[in-house]
């Protein structure tokens, strides 16, 4: 066989990144946090059973001993973060006004609410803290594209050394089955080589002497030497670490909608406290300034998130578990908001929107000749072959075809074979030119194999990759929730892009990419002036990582997509039907629209209770009371998330 499809591959330099050892310290304090967290709820629950007897100790000091200790061990990362906001001028957050509220509440000496606040909270960033994406820094571990060792071709013969050992000039030996190692260019030998690890495109290149090879290439068939080009850190292998490690430090944090709510309640509350504790006692005659600062710090007591902070973390939660069961992985809450709006959605095209296998999707017969004859003779010269589109011939062929009695191979052109008799010729345009073979088909773009039978041109056959019958609805039930534009990014050529953007109705497509252009492209869509919402990329290949980490949230096809595609995205798919990426948007709509109806319930009723506090009508129990009521309907509201069925 031969090349059957266009080229144009560039390459591009990099450097080599990666943090060997984040892994285990981000495991180490894990588990010191749980266990500071486990500590704590057992003293918490000592000091709320016991409370009253610890409060009778004198001076209540074991009161004091154990809620304290429980406070700070869960709290003193809340309150060193909530100092350390102030001096840098960021005064209204969550830690502020949770920091404000729990020492209010010490000081009037409701220790059990302050500890519980305190809890709850760590609880809960603890467990949005697994979920979230810690492993995606060892993307550089788990991409296995560099090889580990050169074949050096020397005086003394052949020498294995580290890649990082070459220098340019130098010849290395690439062996069937083994990467090549550097970026070069072929000077002995012939063979095909997969390109996928870095187009993404699976059907194998034919390469021969004066050829481009590029590091992460594999080496299919026969054996190569190349000379090689450019440094180890420079390789296109070594590229697609720098993209990802560059992609992430320009990626927009998503910011969680707690944080963006606690921007506007925080300064509320603690103007309204502010008022309630000076206004009275300058305005009023007879009134003392004691009385009416207890009635802020009750009113910041009263006003403290704990509803919001349970609730809103286990809507989260349950989304997230949700979407698990329709075989959704979400590695964050954050992720859950920025789905709930989502502008621009783009999707890599081989083993995404299509099934990464391909076949023969049209076959166009000349001269008299047969579908069914086309095909046969093609497959009977291809018997033998074990490259992808022979086999794709052999299957839409159908009947067992003859084997060829004599397979002559024509470098960069394609073959000629023996077939009870007859002479079949399969390849390329420049076979049939070769051969002096009238045809009119001339130069068809695309994967095309051209046959002719006893210098007949019998007609060509069209290889392509097959959509996923779930891709053209997927599209339309985007742009029905409200998705402004769906595009394909694609390493494969512009002539079977356009075909896949067509079918599927895209609105916009680029084809013939590696992945530094897949980055430039997506930061193109976040820089959009009319972007309303998240830029969402879905894809499947190692050479999707960079774009996966440089998208507002990225999908993996987790089935069949590789390791650092996994790790680098966001949410990953586990069946790689690329249907459950609209069904994710539902999924994060539905939560966000019950973590609203939270914060509505809990305003409401702490609105009412801080106006009764102000007149001193409510008592601190009575507000506890009324907040622990809020927090369990939360609760029970936030379960909805778990149990949703996406229609």
């Amino acid at each position: 066989m031969t090349e059957y499809r266009n080229e144009g591959l560039e390459c591009a330099r990099c450097a080599d990144a990666g943090d060997t050892g984040a892994g285990e310290k981000e495991e180490t304090m894990g588990k010191g946090q749980l266990i500071r967290l486990i500590i704590a709820a057992v003293l918490f629950a000592v000091g709320a059973v016991f409370n009253q007897a610890l409060h009778d100790t004198p001076y209540s000091v074991a009161e004091y001993i154990v809620l304290l200790s429980a406070y700070f061990l869960v709290g003193a990362s809340v309150l060193a973060t909530a100092f350390r906001n102030i001096v840098r001028g960021q005064l209204f957050n969550e830690m502020f006004l949770m920091s404000v509220a729990t020492i209010g509440a010490i000081a009037i000496h409701q220790l059990p609410e302050a500890v519980g606040v305190m809890l709850f909270y760590s609880v809960g960033e603890y467990l949005q803290d697994r979920a979230v994406d810690s492993s995606r820094r060892s993307i550089a571990s788990l991409m296995d594209m560099r090889p580990d060792s050169a074949r050096l071709i020397a005086d003394a013969g052949r020498k294995i050394i580290s890649p990082a050992e070459a220098r340019i000039g130098d010849l290395i030996e690439v062996l069937p089955g083994e990467r090549v190692p550097l970026d070069g260019e072929v000077i002995e030998g012939s063979s095909f080589v997969d390109t996928s690890s870095l187009t993404g495109e699976p059907v194998p290149r034919r390469v021969e002497e004066g050829d481009k090879v590029l590091a992460g290439f594999v080496n299919d068939e026969g054996r190569i030497a190349v000379r090689v080009e450019k440094a180890f850190d420079q390789s296109a292998a070594a590229r697609i670490l720098e993209l990802v490690e560059d992609a992430a430090s320009h990626k927009a944090p998503t910011e969680k909608f707690i944080t963006r709510f606690a921007a506007v309640y925080t300064p509320a509350v603690v103007t309204i406290a502010a008022l309630i504790a000076f206004v009275p006692p300058l305005l009023v005659p007879g009134a003392r300034l004691g009385e009416w600062v207890y009635r802020a710090l009750v009113i910041l007591v009263i006003s403290c998130p704990c509803a919001l902070v349970v609730s809103i973390p286990l809507g989260y939660f349950g989304g997230i578990g949700g979407a698990s069961r329709h075989k959704l992985l979400v590695k964050g809450a954050n992720y859950i908001d920025a789905l709930a709006k989502v502008d621009t959605v783009v999707f890599d095209k081989t083993g995404t929107l299509t099934e990464g296998v391909f076949a023969v999707v049209d076959v166009l017969t000349r001269n008299g000749f047969s579908r069914e004859e086309l095909l046969a003779w093609a497959s009977a010269a291809e018997s033998r072959s074990l490259h992808p589109i022979a086999r794709s011939i052999r299957e839409a062929a159908k009947d067992e075809a003859p084997t060829a009695d004599d397979i002559r191979e024509i470098k960069g052109h394609g073959l000629i074979a023996r077939v009870e008799g007859r002479t079949i010729a399969v390849g390329n345009d420049r076979l049939l030119h070769r051969e002096g073979i009238a045809h009119e088909d001339c130069d068809v773009e695309g994967t095309v194999v051209y046959v002719a039978v006893d210098s007949v041109y019998a007609g060509y056959i069209v290889i392509s990759d097959r959509v996923k019958k779930t891709a053209a609805k997927t599209v339309s039930e985007l742009k029905a929730l409200g998705v402004r534009k769906v595009a394909m990014l694609t390493g494969d050529d512009s002539t079977v892009a356009a075909r896949v953007a067509g079918e599927l109705g895209l609105d916009a497509y680029y084809a013939e990419l590696l992945p530094g252009s897949k980055v430039s492209k997506m930061e193109e869509f976040a820089a959009d002036p009319k972007r309303r919402g998240a830029v969402v990329f879905v894809g499947d290949g190692m050479n999707d990582a960079p774009v996966l980490v440089r998208s507002d949230v990225g999908f993996a096809m987790g089935g069949l997509g590789s390791d650092a595609a996994i790790e680098a995205a966001d949410v990953v798919v586990m069946d790689d039907d690329v249907a459950r990426v609209p069904m994710a948007l539902k999924i994060a709509a539905f939560t966000r629209r019950v973590v609203v109806e939270n914060i509505a319930l809990a305003l409401t009723v702490k609105g009412i209770f801080i106006a009764l506090g102000a007149f001193g009508a409510a008592d601190m129990w009575e507000a506890v009371i009324a907040d622990v009521g809020v927090s369990l309907l939360a609760v029970l509201n936030s379960l909805r998330t778990a149990r949703h069925q996406i229609v």
